[in-house]
């Protein structure tokens, strides 16, 4: 699953800390998400990040190719 955040903040002009002050998202998870290393989110987070920088969340991310 690819994550778009890096690129949505760019576009923003926001910076880690700031997204973590502004939802109160711990600043790991938003790091991690950012740099695509996350192996689980809170759906909580997830919704909060998506509020704060008005997206769905599937511009947030973007599933695979699945492999069965």
């Amino acid at each position: 699953m690819k994550c778009h955040l890096s690129k949505i903040m760019g576009v923003k002009r926001l910076k880690i800390a700031d997204v973590a002050r502004d939802t109160g998202i711990n600043r790991g998870t938003i790091t991690r998400l950012y740099n695509e290393t996350a192996t689980r989110v809170e759906l909580e987070a997830l919704d909060a990040l998506c509020a704060y920088l008005e997206v769905s969340i599937g511009e947030l991310f973007e599933a695979g190719e699945f492999v069965e």
